[in-house]
């Protein structure tokens, strides 16, 4: 079993290693009836997703941005040609309600971070864009997340990125055929 049944606790006054508890997770899994193989790989995937939130959480405060408007923000800066999206629009993608896209909107115009316009075709539609201001947070967020991202990766060669990136694409494709089955 590759050494995967180290205990959950660490040795007395020292605190476990991302690693310990790794091997401690992937072995309950493992004595539970999970196999080992998918164990072993998506217990890594969640583990090192979980550790990047925290990192996030804390880059977005100090950006003072909550995660939603972030979500916001990112949904805009990522639309085709940076197109501008309804309120009902970015609700859905960012999955709140439509009241909660409103007020969230308010607190990010207040900040200049986004605009609100008229649509020219239907004017009782309102459009939102990123300002300057919101797409150069977005960027600086951006910024500051590759590095941390890069040093997360910094143990693998380049060839060793490409291969991983190309396997979990496999995956995200599988999950785009799993979910229209």
């Amino acid at each position: 079993m590759l050494g995967m049944t180290t205990p959950r606790t660490a040795r007395k006054g020292t605190t476990p290693t991302a690693q310990d508890e790794y091997r401690a997770d992937v072995a309950a899994y493992v004595a539970a009836g999970g196999d080992e193989s998918v164990q072993r790989v998506i217990t890594a995937v969640h583990g090192l997703a979980r550790k990047l939130n925290q990192w996030y959480a804390r880059q977005l405060a100090d950006l003072d941005l909550s995660a939603g408007e972030w979500a916001v923000l990112s949904q805009l800066a990522r639309s085709d040609e940076n197109a501008a999206l309804t309120p009902s629009q970015l609700a859905e993608a960012t999955s709140v309600a439509p009241s909660s896209m409103t007020h969230r909107l308010d607190r990010m115009a207040q900040r200049d971070l986004i605009a609100r316009a008229a649509d020219p075709d239907n004017r009782t539609r309102v459009l939102i864009n990123l300002t300057d201001e919101g797409w150069a947070t977005f960027k600086a967020a951006v910024r500051e997340s590759d590095m941390v991202e890069s040093d997360v990766l910094g143990p693998l060669s380049h060839q060793q990125r490409e291969d991983l990136a190309s396997l979990l694409e496999v995956l995200i494709a599988g999950l785009d055929e799993t979910t229209q089955a």
